[in-house]
């Protein structure tokens, strides 16, 4: 894949679509998690995937390397999958939708941060760090206001939703910096489910029994989450990692949380107030700051 320094109108257009796919994500995992147990979910979703990515790539024609140099970085973004995925499903369980898609999609912060010092040529300007300012107020304002968005404040749920979006942060890290940025996207989606869904679904007996009030529609939605979401969606997520900056890539996200609130109100009629609504903007509005590059006046 021929590696672009900026995003185009290809690029721009699968990032909106690939934002909306994930705003509605969030609500079809919390409608699921009322009939399966959130980390036996996760690990389902996984263990699905493993077949299903597998398929994709022999249709490609693809074959699954599985190199020793690439054993140890695999295993580790899959390790860091499954962490990501058992906070985000948990926080999904104990909170709002509303709540956990504005933190947990604050996850570009977080990745600049950690890019400054990581990954060459993405410092931190004087825009990035007013964007890292605003995105960490509106986190930290959804975090504390604890009435804001639900009924029944959850501030583990929040927590949990803030570990999902470091883990997520970290995924992207790995994907850059490890052997692993040698590999095929759908290679390294291959790896982060093989890993994880073994982890997964031995942790789930710890969180209580693992079927709650089982429908079909929640069958359904599972393999939606399989097919759509994972072997679809994270691979072309991995497909445009590829191409693009990372932190480019990662700035559309403040489309997310905006889809995602949006659903939480629209689908499941979750309250969004004031506070939420502040939160959100500050998020996305420290996200934009982060990744949009101001045209300087051509001098004369």
């Amino acid at each position: 894949m021929q590696r672009k320094d900026r995003l185009d109108a290809l690029g721009v257009a699968g990032l909106v679509g690939f934002s909306l796919l994930l705003g509605v994500n969030q609500v079809v995992i919390k409608v699921v998690n009322a009939g399966l147990q959130p980390v036996f979910f996760a690990g389902l979703r996984s263990l699905g995937a493993i077949l299903c990515v597998w398929l994709f790539m022999r249709l490609r024609g693809q074959r699954l390397n599985l190199s020793r140099d690439t054993w140890g970085a695999g295993m580790l973004m899959g390790a860091v999958f499954s962490i990501e995925f058992l906070f985000l499903f948990l926080a999904l369980d104990l909170t709002t939708v509303t709540r956990t898609t504005v933190i947990f999609y604050s996850m570009p912060v977080w990745l600049a941060g950690a890019s400054h010092f990581v990954l060459p040529g993405e410092r931190i300007s004087g825009q990035k760090a007013v964007g890292l300012a605003c995105a960490f107020a509106g986190v930290s304002w959804a975090i504390i206001d604890q009435s804001a968005g639900t009924k029944d404040p959850s501030l583990a749920g929040d927590l949990c939703a803030l570990g999902a979006a470091f883990g997520w942060a970290l995924l992207v890290l790995l994907s850059r910096v490890t052997s692993m940025s040698r590999v095929s996207p759908d290679m390294q989606v291959f790896w982060q489910v093989l890993v994880s869904a073994p982890i997964l679904l031995l942790a789930a007996p710890l969180f209580g029994p693992l079927v709650r009030d089982l429908q079909p529609l929640h069958i359904w939605l599972l393999a939606f989450q399989i097919v759509v979401i994972v072997t679809f969606g994270f691979v072309f997520f991995f497909v445009l990692l590829a191409i693009y900056p990372s932190s480019s890539v990662a700035s559309f996200s403040f489309l997310t949380p905006v889809f995602g609130v949006f659903m939480g109100w629209a689908v499941l009629g979750e309250e969004v107030g004031p506070s939420i609504i502040g939160a959100l903007v500050l998020v996305a509005l420290g996200i934009m700051l982060i990744n949009v590059r101001l045209r300087r006046p051509a001098s004369g």
